[in-house]
C-alpha cells in the first residue's frame, strides 16, 4: 500500500551559524541565556527524543506537532515543506 504524509503546519528556524541564541529562544531554552553575560553558543544542541544532536550550519530546527524539536537537513526540508 502507499501512504501520503498528512499536511501539517510546522514552525522552523534555519541555523545560519550566527543565530544560536535565536535557536535557543525558539526552543524555549531562554534559561540557557544568561542575562548580562554572554553564554558561549557556537553550536546549538537540540534535545531530541533520540538523544542530543548538534545542529550544522544550514540545518532547519523544526518544532514537531507534539512540541518536540529536531534538526532537518536543508535538502530534506526543501523537499518536504513549503511556506504556509
Amino acid at each position: 500500500m502507499k501512504y501520503r504524509k498528512k499536511p501539517v503546519v510546522i514552525e522552523a528556524v534555519q541555523y545560519n551559524g550566527n543565530n544560536c541564541f535565536e535557536i535557543l529562544k525558539f526552543m524555549g531554552r531562554a534559561s540557557d541565556i544568561w542575562e548580562g553575560d554572554i553564554l558561549p553558543c557556537d553550536i546549538p544542541v537540540i534535545y531530541t527524543l533520540e538523544g542530543d544532536l548538534a545542529a550544522s550550519v544550514g540545518d532547519w530546527i523544526i518544532k514537531g506537532i507534539k512540541g518536540e524539536f529536531y534538526p532537518c537537513k536543508p535538502d530534506i526540508f526543501e523537499a518536504t515543506y513549503e511556506p504556509a
